[in-house]
């Protein structure tokens, strides 16, 4: 065999390696996520999140948001 064919030969031995590895990967792993039960309430849920503290109030009085 030529120089060309044995390197030829040794990229398709790596990408067939390469293809039996990523499936035996592939093959190996969860085919799903488990969910996972939600632990808030109803009423938590609808509560809000947003708070206006106090570094909130100095980031819009230096950047002049108008007040609320």
């Amino acid at each position: 065999m030529t120089k060309q064919q044995n390197a030829s030969l040794g990229r398709r031995g790596f990408l067939r390696t390469f293809g039996v590895a990523a499936t035996a990967v592939v093959a190996t792993s969860p085919l799903g996520n488990q969910t996972r039960a939600d632990t808030e309430t109803p009423d938590e849920r609808r509560k809000p999140r947003y708070r206006e503290t106090d570094h909130v109030k100095t980031f819009y009085r230096v950047n002049r948001y108008p007040p609320k």
